[in-house]
């Protein structure tokens, strides 16, 4: 397992997270969760809505059975849309998803806290201050943004520094292989293809934790140009261009002795002069090993730029 440091954290993370949106209590959970952390891996990923509060519950009751909570990092998210559409990134809104995410989890606080969407309309010094102020009560350790534009994130931070408040220490859009047609879900922001986003991270050298890392199994072969058979991955994946990006992640893979779709995973993680993460989310152990094994190997920066059409 590779690690990297995310500033606020009191250790290096795993460069591959667990991604729990399909987590609910029950034993096969434990046993993804404890191959996961046996492998190396001490960063879990959930958030406030995923199974309408099952994912953290599932979290909670394994770190209380298996005594971990000191040597495993907890990622959540809070602020998520309602499902009217109505943006919750207030305050209170945040303090609410925040008290119940911790109860769930059954811990005083959380090393990482993002808030999973944004609501531009929201000056962003009151959420800086919100934030701040749950740092300072312990609650957080360490805050960012998932699905925040750079520049709502560099407007953040800016607040932070002049007022001598906590920054953003880190940050979860979308960054695969697969550049999206459009957003999977509402107000979801993807960086893949953004020469200005991407800059940005790389100037910034701001950790940047990708989710549907692997384009939501785009490169899994399940999918193919002639079966449009799922309408969301033909309306954000169908294209000519991410088609020849398959063709050549296979062409690498049967190189390399490995699958498309860890080339895929490979990407994210090779990327240069970025401090990338992937989240993964698989379903079974074979898929977790799978991501797993596809975190150690190492792409070159040409293969990077021959994978992304760039040569």
């Amino acid at each position: 397992m590779k690690y990297a440091t995310i500033t606020g954290l009191e250790q290096p993370a795993s460069r591959v997270i667990f991604g729990s949106m399909a987590l609910m209590p029950q034993d096969p959970a434990y046993a993804m969760l404890d191959a996961f952390v046996a492998q190396g891996g001490n960063l879990i990923d959930t958030a406030h809505v995923y199974r309408g509060g099952g994912s953290e519950r599932a979290i909670g009751e394994w770190l209380r059975r298996r005594g971990r909570r000191d040597d495993v990092m907890i990622l959540t998210k809070g602020g998520h849309h309602a499902s009217d559409g109505t943006k919750r990134i207030h305050p209170q809104e945040i303090a609410f998803d925040l008290g119940q995410s911790l109860e769930r989890l059954g811990t005083p606080y959380v090393d990482l806290y993002l808030l999973h969407r944004d609501d531009p309309a929201v000056p962003v010094g009151e959420i800086v201050e919100a934030l701040d102020h749950h740092r300072a009560k312990g609650r957080v350790r360490a805050v960012g943004g998932s699905n925040w534009t750079h520049d709502r994130l560099h407007a953040a931070n800016e607040y932070a520094h002049a007022k001598g408040l906590t920054p953003f220490s880190a940050s979860s859009p979308n960054l695969s292989l697969a550049v999206p047609n459009e957003p999977m879900w509402a107000d979801c922001v993807s960086v893949s293809g953004d020469a200005a986003a991407m800059e940005w991270y790389r100037r910034e050298q701001f950790p940047l934790l990708s989710w549907s890392s692997q384009g939501g199994g785009f490169f899994s072969g399940r999918f193919r140009p002639d079966r449009p058979d799922d309408s969301n991955m033909v309306r954000v994946y169908y294209s000519d261009a991410n088609w020849e990006r398959f063709r050549r992640a296979e062409q690498l893979a049967a190189e390399l002795g490995v699958s498309p779709i860890q080339v895929a995973l490979a990407w994210v993680l090779n990327q240069p002069a970025l401090r990338t993460f992937a989240l993964i989310g698989p379903r079974t152990l074979e898929e977790m090993e799978n991501s797993l094994a596809a975190a150690e190997i190492e792409l070159t920066p040409q293969q990077v730029a021959w994978l992304s059409l760039q040569v």
